[in-house]
């Protein structure tokens, strides 16, 4: 075919693969009244994919020690009592757990639930693998888990079970960038259950709590508009009226020949619920959720009750009370709503941070489990990088070839569970921690056998690899134990790109080489002390061999080291000779010189230790007893090490604190490597550690987060952009998730720190930037987890040890973008690095470099011809004079080991054809109505 060319809209996305799918008919909603109040009620089960127990103890119904809970039987029994009655609705969310139940079924099973998905009776809700996290999750990652899940519904259903309502009940704040999202993946709109205490109360009060979010500021509206709906009372049912076998309430009891008969009084207090409700909502369409936490595992009890409930109220109608109740679903409910043509107030920024009380601010969660967050985040850099591309680009043999057979699936599924919101976000029970980081190993163990495979066949050897999981603490048995090795290095990103490789070594010097024999500068650096404690008896290199590596786009190379230099710096730090504390940032290019200062710092959690009104600090909830923090120490030891690929200071602030401030030869970032850990706890008090950043740039309370890894949204301290605040927490009432970056400016320095996992932090004083690193807790903060934030193990008996990296930018506000975008995405898909026995060669498989605006988000097998290909304009329009205009790419051209024989355009989340893909129109309040445009493209190449 012709050579294809597709323009790229500033922040739109341009993907492939996916089946057809169309949208389901609105026949199966029930008929409303238009001169009634119209009672949605929705029926629903919200089941965690693990939480107080793991993924498998909920669905087979174990350990009910822990809690009552098997999905199962939910299913089994749903699925019974909808037969019974063809007006019944029920609605499903969670596709990880609905998969599991479906491939136990028989044939005849699953055509009888095929048939009730057709008649609309079950209805699919949100359709991912799980109910995605909002606050620690990356934008990457929650693509992944939708297109998991929404694949095996239209695979499985066909038309009828594709979702057109995003449904996030349970997460703790709600993103802008997920809103962004789910309009994109084609949802008509989205539901949620929990805002801030004070959004709520004053969108009560002015009929708000349905609204339209304008939820990009680059994409044009209404690409990234998304009708957004706040349920009434979170995702339970109304007071008094929940009938599962959790439940205390009265059933119906309706024969009026015995002496607790109770109609009238039901009927009563339903319909004051209802009137209370509609006063606060904008139509005569109200929605209840009839259901919550794993319930209807005895659904007979439910329906049997909503039954006489719907019955009851409508018979009123005869005596003049104008009220209809009826079983719904959201997307039932959502059409009804579209239908009164009305409009719609309009919000432009994002639901954090969330706090349900005064003191209650749920910010903590954003750093909880350091060790977890960062764990998934290099398990979807393994993913990315090294199953889903090396898989494309090996051909078959990745999947069956010298080493075995290999699969990316078990990567996958074990990827898309960890971005349930009580799963990276830090908030389930120890044990469940532990089997999420268990399921990212198994799969990257399945990886690793692809990746072997695939490098076999494109370098023509099939020498054993080795793979260095445990670089972060220089532990590599390879390479500290032999004299003579090769690493390969692999370039997930569709640009070149030149990173430092640190690895364990024993010797004192070596020659290394690049694949075509030419000499490449080294040193060797001794391991820290923190280092050395942190590994204990898991390795025992005294050394480290630094130097760079360079790859070619989407391309591995390798580098020979053997036992037995003009570098440009482009970046200065000066340290306080007396503190060994951090006094300036300089960029030598730009010119520009401030002010910094850096420290770690501890809060002391609030315990409510016998005392009931004081809410404590929990997996959850971040309550500093006091909004000024304790310094861990005023000075630092310090030691240097200067070579010409990298200058280090290294600084140890006390036993459990320490860090390397790092410069490497040719980076625009400085990385400040810390270690924080065992917390001590002897002094009975619960610890929050952050380290802050004091600048000399003037902020003015503006502070900048992005938003699970993509736009980035203006903060300021004090303040909501859609409410007056009345400020009670100055500090975690100020917290925001940081994903990837946050920054402060002013008009001439912008500071940039990017961060390798989801933390908290904010900007509590003028040129302040804080980030909390760390959280051992000693109380329970009494939101269900019913287990204190205290991660012990065999490894760290005492306390978790956890380290990471910060990686500082300087720049001019007008350019700062074009490097901190790149960099981010070096961090979040880091380069493969594993060790060989012999040298491999370079691979080329782009015929030339994207442009600096276009990242490579998705290279995946989709199936045995196809490919899905995920590509995205990375800047913001308003964020870079260079980067931020369209660009054009030439798919025919763009692999030289593929040859691309068809194009087809799919949405966001792979399950719809582009030009399909349509959308209910919403008028804003202060607007009028716009036909929806195609959202941004899927591309489908066969190969």
């Amino acid at each position: 075919m012709a050579a294809m060319s597709l323009q790229l809209t500033v922040v739109s996305l341009f993907l492939l693969g996916g089946v057809l799918t169309f949208p389901l008919g609105q026949e199966s909603c029930h008929p409303t009244k238009p001169d009634m109040l119209n009672v949605h009620l929705v029926p629903h089960t919200h089941d965690d994919v693990g939480w107080l127990k793991t993924v498998d103890q909920y669905f087979y119904g174990d350990r009910n020690d822990i809690q009552h809970a098997g999905v199962q039987y939910i299913l089994d029994s749903v699925v019974d009592q909808l037969l019974k009655n063809p007006d019944r609705r029920f609605i499903y969310v969670e596709t990880a757990f609905f998969y599991r139940w479906w491939r136990q079924q028989s044939s005849s099973m699953q055509q009888t639930v095929k048939q009730l998905v057709n008649e609309g009776r079950l209805e699919f809700v949100n359709g991912g693998w799980c109910m995605s996290d909002e606050a620690t999750t990356h934008y990457s990652a929650v693509i992944d888990q939708m297109t998991m899940g929404l694949r095996f519904l239209n695979e499985t259903f066909g038309p009828c079970g594709r979702p057109r309502v995003a449904w996030h009940i349970d997460p703790f704040g709600h993103a802008r960038e997920h809103a962004s999202m789910f309009a994109q993946m084609g949802y008509d709109g989205f539901f949620f259950g929990r805002l801030d205490y004070q959004d709520r109360a004053r969108r009560m009060m002015y009929r708000e709590q349905e609204l339209l979010w304008r939820a990009s500021d680059s994409l044009t509206p209404p690409m990234a508009d998304l009708f957004t709906g706040i349920l009434p009372n979170g995702y339970n049912p109304p007071e008094g009226f929940c009938w599962d076998q959790s439940c205390d309430d009265a059933p119906i009891r309706d024969d009026p020949d015995l002496e607790d008969y109770n109609v009238d009084d039901v009927v009563k207090r339903f319909l004051a619920i209802a009137e209370g409700q509609s006063a606060v909502y904008k139509t005569n369409h109200i929605i209840m959720t009839m259901g919550s936490d794993f319930q209807y595992e005895n659904a007979n009890l439910w329906y049997k009750n909503l039954d006489k409930l719907i019955h009851y109220v409508n018979a009123q109608q005869a005596n003049g009370i104008k009220v209809n109740v009826l079983y719904s679903t959201p997307s039932c409910y959502l059409q009804e709503l579209h239908r009164t043509n009305l409009t719609w107030a309009l919000k432009n920024d994002d639901f954090f941070p969330y706090a349900d009380d005064a003191h209650d601010f749920w910010t903590g969660y954003f750093t909880s489990r350091p060790a977890l967050k960062r764990y998934e985040r290099i398990s979807n850099s393994n993913l990315q990088v090294m199953c889903n591309q090396l898989e494309v680009l090996g051909g078959p043999v990745s999947r069956r070839g010298p080493f075995g057979v290999g699969d990316s699936k078990t990567m996958k599924e074990a990827m898309a569970v960890a971005q349930h919101h009580d799963a990276v976000s830090g908030t389930e029970k120890q044990h469940v921690a532990n089997d999420y980081a268990r399921r990212l190993a198994n799969g990257w163990q399945h990886c690793q056998v692809l990746v072997s495979n695939s490098l076999a066949g494109l370098s023509g050897s099939t020498a054993e690899r080795i793979y260095c999981d445990n670089l972060n603490i220089s532990v590599c048995p390879l390479t500290e134990s032999s004299k003579k090795f090769s690493v390969n290095v692999y370039n997930p990103l569709a640009r070149p790109v030149t990173w430092p490789v640190r690895l364990p070594v024993n010797g004192t010097a070596y020659v290394v080489s690049d694949a075509n024999g030419k000499s490449v500068d080294s040193q060797v650096v001794p391991v820290s002390p923190a280092t050395r404690e942190v590994r204990r008896s898991r390795g025992f290199a005294v050394n480290e061999l630094v130097f760079q590596v360079q790859a070619p786009p989407l391309g591995y190379t390798t580098y020979s080291v053997s036992l037995v230099i003009t570098y440009e710096h482009f970046l200065q730090v000066t340290f306080d000779p007396d503190t060994g504390l951090l006094s300036s940032l300089s960029n030598l290019e730009t010119k520009q010189t401030i002010k910094l200062t850096q420290n770690f710092y501890w809060y002391n959690a609030s315990d409510g230790n016998n005392v009931e009104s004081i809410q404590p600090s929990g997996a959850y909830i971040f309550r500093p007893n006091s909004s000024t923090p304790f310094v861990i120490s005023k000075t630092a030891k310090t030691e240097s090490i200067q070579t010409p690929a990298v200058q280090e200071v290294r600084q140890w602030f006390s036993p459990w604190v320490s860090q390397v401030v790092r410069l490497y030869a040719d980076s625009r970032a400085l990385e400040l490597e810390w270690t924080v850990g065992p917390v001590p706890i002897d002094d009975d008090l619960g610890k929050e550690v952050i380290t802050r950043l004091d600048t000399s740039i003037q902020t003015a309370q503006y502070f900048y987060t992005d938003s699970n890894g993509r736009e980035v949204l203006q903060r300021k301290t004090d303040f909501r952009p859609t409410w007056n605040l009345k400020q009670s927490e100055p500090i975690a009432g100020n917290y925001y998730p940081i994903n990837s970056r946050a920054f402060i400016k002013d008009d001439d320095d912008q500071l940039t720190v990017v961060t390798d996992r989801s933390q908290g932090g904010g900007s509590i004083n003028n040129g302040s930037l804080e980030i909390m690193l760390h959280r051992r807790l000693l109380y329970d903060d009494v939101r269900g987890v019913a287990e204190p934030l205290n991660e012990t193990s065999g490894i760290f008996p005492k306390g978790l040890v956890v380290r990471g990296r910060l990686l500082l930018s300087l720049d001019r506000p007008a350019s700062a973008a074009d490097a901190h975008r790149p960099l981010a995405q070096e961090v979040v898909l880091q380069s493969g690095l594993l060790d060989a026995r012999m040298t491999g060669v370079c691979g080329l498989p782009l015929s030339a470099a994207l442009p600096p605006a276009v990242h490579l988000l998705t290279l995946s097998q989709w199936d045995k011809d196809s490919v899905l290909l995920r590509l995205e304009h990375q800047f913001q329009s308003w964020e870079s004079k260079v980067n931020s205009q369209p660009v054009t790419v030439n798919l025919q051209k763009l692999f030289t080991t593929l040859d691309v024989l068809g194009v087809s355009e799919l949405n966001l989340s792979a399950n719809q054809w582009k030009d399909e893909m349509k959308r209910f129109s919403w008028t804003p309040e202060s607007g009028t109505a716009h036909l929806h445009l195609s959202v941004p493209s899927l591309q489908h190449i066969r190969t």
